[in-house]
């Protein structure tokens, strides 16, 4: 396969008999996983390794159809056509292979799965403080070198205000939420 439409397509064709690794179960590439089949509204299995490294040894020996993985950790592979790239799960293309489409672009509208870093402070910060704290983080995201360095391993800097943040992490724990209800996923002892 070569696109996430011949993906789909093949997914559709025999339900249940293709899978998908991840370097285990809840982190973000199992998520991304299943957020994907539930919006693609496809029937895969997760085949769930302790850690990437099996993972991903065994996509390129074809013991598994696919997996989602970091970008940086994949790119080499792709590279050498060890592996192919179908779509990227950001909102927008990866500054380390922007050839290749993202899952939106690609026939699955509205998917987004990213991994990203936000700075917390405990609940009773002084506003003030908090707005003098985000204001500096802001600027130093902007900084044209922290900007390159971030390019270069395929992160984007996101400013938000403190109540954009909120309201973003409110959002995406509740989009998450609904995934975990809906896969029946459990916490593991």
């Amino acid at each position: 396969m070569s696109n996430v439409a011949e993906l789909l397509a093949l997914a559709r064709s025999k339900p249940g008999q293709l899978n998908y690794a991840s370097s285990g179960p809840g982190t973000p590439y199992h998520m991304a996983g299943e957020l994907f089949k539930s919006m693609a509204n496809i029937d895969v299995l997760h085949v769930p390794y302790k850690g990437s490294s099996g993972a991903r040894t065994d996509v390129l020996a074809g013991h598994v159809q696919m997996m989602f993985d970091a970008v940086t950790a994949m790119a080499p592979q792709v590279r050498t056509g060890k592996v192919k790239a179908l779509a990227t799960t950001g909102r927008t293309r990866s500054s380390i292979m922007p050839e290749v489409p993202t899952v939106t672009e690609s026939g699955v509208p509205g998917y987004e799965a990213v991994i990203w870093l936000g700075v917390m402070a405990p609940a009773k910060t002084p506003p003030a403080v908090l707005r003098k704290l985000n204001g500096e983080i802001a600027r130093i995201v902007a900084l044209p070198d922290v900007k390159q360095e971030w390019a270069a391993q395929g992160a984007t800097g996101m400013t938000l205000s403190v109540e954009e943040f909120d309201r973003y992490l409110r959002a995406d724990i509740e989009k998450w939420a609904q995934i975990v209800q809906k896969a029946g996923i459990k916490a593991e002892n």
